[in-house]
């Protein structure tokens, strides 16, 4: 296929513009071949004197005259020099001294234009309603235009409601197809049953809960849920964001808000989904200052009103979903409006199976595929998340000229979904090379002579689009949801181990344990502020977490003088991890160096590789210090 040549997109342009040339000058030669000035505007008298001197230096050859306008042109030519202008005067209608002059000039050609007699209808009917026939006209093509770029609203649908309705067979979602949620499927079950069945709960006078908030990180199926509910309770669904209430005209937001609620009623029963309901249902300002967003404010009291005043037998259901439920109103999450709030978490080892199980349905695979492993080594991942493994898995066999999915293309994919895609092309060099060797053997031989550290299943110095110039990956045998003291600070260790090799060998240090320096300073300020794990602070809380589902940001609750005591038991944890890193990386110099020389050759090693190398005798002599060179 040839390439794309930009130079061929102007040559028919080009031609254009040269045909339009060309009629432009032909014109000017057959057509107009004489170029005359501009107009000059003359007063009475000097017209009156150039008629009267007929035979001056100026010929009259033509004369208009417009007695409607009371307009007079002249076309003159210089008898010398044969240019030619155009005067134009004003005169007076029925001028009958003007008209005899003009009539008794020789060789000039007068026309004379009679005024037209309009019919009043006709005139009235033209300045009057011609320009609003072409203003609405012109307003129907341009306005949509013009509010699309505006942010896609039209005038006429502001207070309008943009959900998206979806009938029972458009949503196309079951609790089939949401895997590792088994706890909120469960909770939103009897909500299901209600839409079902409304009868059944009138006649014991229960009433079914207005509101339900799916609260839980970014990726983890909430938007989903609402869906496999419409879908399993076979009744229309709303969708709309919470974003979709924010306008920029005041009251708007709130006009939108009745107008949700009327057509639900409208359609019960039916269920309501809001997404990030955060944008519209923040805690309203406490304190009293000037300059709050009054808008957000009355979209939020409409909800507030429109949940209280909707009949919660009708069968209407709202669900919400955000990630921020700690700075929701309270208003809005009392009884009454969202009565029930459904975590959805990051799934577990068991769900994170099941929803690898789900997402690998339609993809082809081998028959040797074993997702518990890919499971256990996603942990902490989301449902998203996953599902972007397994597209990355089917992406990379097709690169591979694979006919099915292997085991090999599923683990790529979990690696480049946590550390990004191989960088084949970067050059690093030996000593640099070396360097990220015994750093990444480091990590891997302190977290194996540590009794309840996680196996080692992979040892890399490929280079990764993330930045990382190499890693070491570690699997738990078996999900865990407690972290102890001494589990904490075998992680420490481990994390110092890099750093320690990098001492021991080179007696230097790089800027290669940037990361690991930032994960256990993160972890060690947890341990002592928010784990109750410190050696001088009792069970005090000394920090509080912001945004649990986005990050888990921090800050502290502590005074100064205590904050400073909690920086120096940070550092001397983290010296203690550090020493006994040292310690052990000393003790095992000689399969240090061992191990590292086989990653330089391999530069990629599994974890049976790594054990097999450990555990039998040693095979190098022992190596003499390595001292980098300047800039290493």
């Amino acid at each position: 296929m040839k390439d794309h040549d930009p130079r061929q997109t102007w040559k028919p342009v080009v031609g254009y513009l040269a045909i339009v040339a060309l009629i432009m000058l032909l014109s000017n030669i057959f057509i107009f071949p004489t170029i005359l000035k501009t107009d000059r505007e003359i007063s009475y008298s000097d017209l009156m004197e150039k008629l009267d001197n007929q035979g001056g230096e100026e010929k009259i050859t033509a004369v208009s005259l417009n007695e409607d306008n009371r307009t007079l042109r002249m076309l003159a030519e210089n008898v010398k020099t044969g240019e030619k202008q155009i005067y134009t005067a004003n005169i007076w209608p029925g001028d009958d001294l003007l008209l005899e002059k003009l009539r008794a000039y020789e060789g000039a050609e007068i026309s004379v234009e009679i005024p037209t007699q309009t019919s009043p209808l006709l005139a009235f009917l033209l300045s009057w309603f011609l320009p609003i026939i072409m203003f609405i006209v012109l307003g129907n093509i341009l306005l949509p235009r013009i509010m699309k770029g505006a942010g896609g609203q039209n005038v006429l649908s502001l207070g309008k409601a943009n959900a998206k309705i979806y009938i029972e067979s458009e949503t196309g979602k079951t609790f089939a197809d949401v895997a590792g949620q088994d706890e909120a499927k469960e909770a939103l079950t009897e909500i299901v049953s209600f839409l079902h069945d409304t009868g059944r709960y009138k006649d014991i006078g229960a009433k079914l809960p207005k509101g339900a908030l799916l609260v839980g990180p970014p990726g983890t199926g909430k938007t989903l849920l609402a869906k496999a509910v419409a879908g399993e309770a076979k009744v229309p669904f709303f969708s709309i964001s919470g974003s979709e209430f924010v306008e920029m005209f005041v009251g708007m937001g709130a006009a939108k808000v009745r107008d949700l609620f009327k057509q639900a009623a409208e359609k019960a029963p039916c269920i309501v989904f809001i997404d990030e309901i955060d944008t519209i249902g923040k805690k309203r300002d406490t304190a009293g200052l000037p300059g709050g967003n009054d808008e957000r404010e009355q979209t939020l009291n409409q909800l507030l009103a429109e949940m209280d005043g909707f009949d919660g037998t009708k069968g209407v259901v709202i669900l919400a979903a955000t990630n921020r439920p700690e700075i929701l109103d309270p208003a809005l999450l009392r009884p009454g409006r969202f009565d029930r709030r459904i975590p959805v978490e990051l799934p577990d080892l068991r769900g994170r199976e099941a929803i690898l199980r789900v997402h690998a349905k339609d993809v082809r695979m081998q028959g040797d595929i074993d997702l518990n492993a890919i499971a256990r080594a996603t942990s902490g991942a989301s449902g998203a998340e996953l599902a972007n493994i397994i597209n990355e898995a089917a992406l990379r066999a097709v690169r591979e000229g694979h006919d099915a999915v292997r085991q090999e293309d599923l683990m790529e994919s979990v690696e480049t979904v946590i550390a990004g895609y191989q960088r084949k092309g970067a050059v690093i060099s030996e000593r640099e090379k070396k360097v990220i060797a015994y750093h990444e053997i480091g990590h891997a031989l302190v977290a194996a002579r540590q009794k309840n550290a996680a196996p080692v299943t992979k040892i890399t110095i490929i280079p990764r689009t993330s930045g990382a110039l190499g890693y070491t990956m570690q699997v738990e045998e078996d999900e865990k949801v407690l972290l102890t003291r001494e589990e904490a600070m075998i992680q420490l260790t481990t994390l110092t181990g890099g750093r320690s090799a990098e001492e021991i060998v080179f007696g230097s240090v790089t800027s290669g344990a940037s990361n690991d320096i930032e994960k256990a300073t993160r972890l060690a300020r947890a341990m002592i502020t928010r784990f109750g794990m410190s050696k001088h602070f009792d069970m005090v809380a000394l920090e509080t977490v912001n945004g649990q589902y986005l990050g888990g940001d921090t800050s502290l609750a502590c005074s100064p003088e205590t904050s400073a005591l909690i920086d120096q038991e940070v550092n001397e944890t983290i010296r203690e991890a550090h020493e006994k890193a040292l310690a052990i990386l000393k003790d095992n110099r000689e399969k240090l160096d061992e191990l590292a020389q086989f990653l330089l050759e391999r530069e990629t090693i599994t974890g049976e590789e790594f054990m097999a190398i450990l555990n039998r005798p040693i095979s190098l002599p022992k190596a003499e210090p390595i001292q980098l060179g300047e800039g290493q």
